[in-house]
């Protein structure tokens, strides 16, 4: 770790206590990468003593029950918006550049990104950029290392199986526009969207997805914090990818 690290994690333990940020000085141990299911073997960092459970319950967890709750019921106005802006504004999605790869046939419209609310989507989406900011940004359970945008997945996309960097965060998907022929697997067990309700998984076991249908897929994907991870650790684990991702240049 770097010093700027070093004396962040310092004024954590201050705050919060002495262990407080015990399992993330055993995830970065050396060796630390071997304590993991298969399945997560692509992840960079597995933060030890969260659920190793794929597919989570959208409504089981105390935390993200709100989130999950505003998001289904707004619905059908996300859906309206979303799809008028698909319709006559394309120039707001790009090509979804993944850590691993850049799709064409996977355009995006960002919400959330950079560790701070895309405000030119305010105008556009305003409904989802509502519930988003409101219960999910303003209540400190969006995770700041990564984002919240529309996926859109063209007809014959394929998004091959791939694990993302780590488990201590969580992908929650809103089925905003779901047609026949469309499926999402993770750690092996295939699922489908159901327009209107969410789905929630972790995504640094090996997940994949499809659109084999004849029209575009779009969910509204959203990272939030795992709800088995702590605030002092979320909070040294944000200074900590921050510091990696800044001398990494990226």
């Amino acid at each position: 770790m770097t010093p700027e690290t070093e004396n962040a994690f310092a004024a954590i333990r201050r705050e919060y206590g002495a262990e407080s940020l015990r399992r993330v000085e055993m995830m970065l141990q050396p060796g630390a990468g071997s304590a993991r299911h298969p399945l997560q073997r692509g992840a960079k960092w597995i933060l030890p003593g969260l659920s190793e459970t794929p597919w989570h319950d959208p409504h089981g967890h105390p935390e993200l029950a709100p989130v999950v709750e505003a998001f289904e019921a707004a619905h059908p106005a996300i859906k309206e918006e979303v799809t008028a802006a698909w319709a006559g504004r394309r120039e707001l999605f790009s090509d979804y550049e993944h850590y691993l790869t850049r799709q064409q046939d996977w355009q995006a419209l960002h919400l959330y990104r950079a560790g701070t609310l895309v405000e030119e989507s305010a105008a556009t989406v305003p409904t989802a950029y509502g519930v988003l900011d409101a219960f999910a940004v303003r209540t400190g359970k969006i995770c700041p290392l990564l984002e919240c945008h529309f996926s859109t997945l063209l007809p014959g996309a394929v998004i091959s199986p791939h694990c993302d960097l780590w488990n201590f965060s969580i992908n929650l998907h809103l089925a905003v526009d779901i047609p026949d022929g469309c499926s999402i697997a993770v750690a092996g067990e295939k699922r489908t969207w159901e327009e209107g309700k969410c789905l929630l998984f972790d995504y640094s076991f090996e997940h994949e997805a499809r659109n084999e249908g004849d029209r575009p897929r779009t969910c509204l994907l959203v990272d939030l914090w795992h709800p088995g991870t702590s605030i002092p650790e979320r909070r040294a684990l944000t200074v900590l990818i921050t510091e990696i991702r800044r001398l990494m240049g990226d």
